[in-house]
């Protein structure tokens, strides 16, 4: 489905019967890293997943402003408007995590319940964020000299990733397959403009969030398990599962456990 939001056609996915479930991927990602829980999550969900701005089919505008995450969220509202829907449960994974914060923070009476998969609040100092905005800087310039075969070589070798080499090789190729199919364009001004230095810092708001939280991280991932460690202490409403065997992407190293984790934390019987 394709919906157009302020000039932008934004690429939406939308699947299964229940109480509607946003699904928003991460960095170098697209609708089709979830549409293949249609048929566990749609079971008890309707599932709507949109490519986020900068990425898989949705619309890569000019102008910068358009890819800051609170114009990202300020875009889903609008989608969900004209989707005819009220609230939602919301779950994120990585930098859709940070962008379903940042909906949460925004809009609080629009989700019920909010999941983040290995995700962050953003960094607290202007000094750390600072240094992120210089380092996505020379990362987007990489992308756009390099283009996409030799960025996803070095995205795929990142220490954050490293748990995904022990996936089938037919699994690691679909990965690589999606990320391939992004633009540079729209991979390098996702990375200047919605990167964690350049978003607010959302650590003083967590403790204003009154809708359920379930944070979800791998066990491998250390940087994340130390991240959630500290949310969950300002969290009001929030649950914190560590997956056994997993690293940052737990939706993909195991996605059953994942599915599981879900459906219990929505609250939903399993058929």
């Amino acid at each position: 489905m394709k919906f157009l939001v302020n000039d932008v056609n934004y690429h939406v996915e939308v699947c299964g019967r229940g109480f509607p479930l946003v699904l928003l991927h991460g960095f170098t990602g697209d609708s089709s890293t979830w549409t293949h829980f249609c048929e566990q999550l749609g079971k008890h969900s309707q599932l709507i997943i949109p490519d986020i701005i900068g990425h898989g089919k949705t619309d890569l505008p000019d102008d910068s402003q358009r890819y800051s995450i609170e114009a990202a969220a300020q875009d889903l509202s609008l989608i969900l408007d004209q989707l005819g829907i009220r609230q939602i449960d919301l779950l994120g994974y990585s930098m859709g995590g940070r962008l379903a914060l940042t909906f949460a923070v925004l809009f609080p009476e629009r989700v019920r319940k909010l999941i983040l998969e290995s995700s962050s609040p953003g960094l607290l100092s202007v000094e750390e964020r600072k240094q992120r905005r210089d380092k996505d800087a020379v990362l987007a310039h990489f992308i756009i000299k390099k283009g996409m075969e030799q960025f996803v070589d070095y995205w795929e070798e990142i220490p954050l990733f490293a748990s995904m080499k022990q996936l089938p090789q037919a699994a690691r190729e679909r990965v690589r397959k999606q990320r391939l199919a992004n633009s540079p364009k729209g991979l390098a001004n996702s990375l200047l403009y919605m990167g964690t230095g350049s978003q607010p810092s959302w650590w003083e708001r967590l403790e204003t969030l009154k809708c359920e939280v379930l944070l979800i991280t791998g066990e491998k991932d250390q940087k994340f398990c130390g991240i959630a460690e500290k949310m969950i202490t300002r969290l009001k409403k929030a649950i914190w599962v560590s997956v056994p065997n997993t690293g940052h992407a737990i939706h993909v190293e195991d996605c059953e456990k994942f599915v599981t984790i879900v459906s219990d934390f929505l609250s939903i019987e399993k058929k």
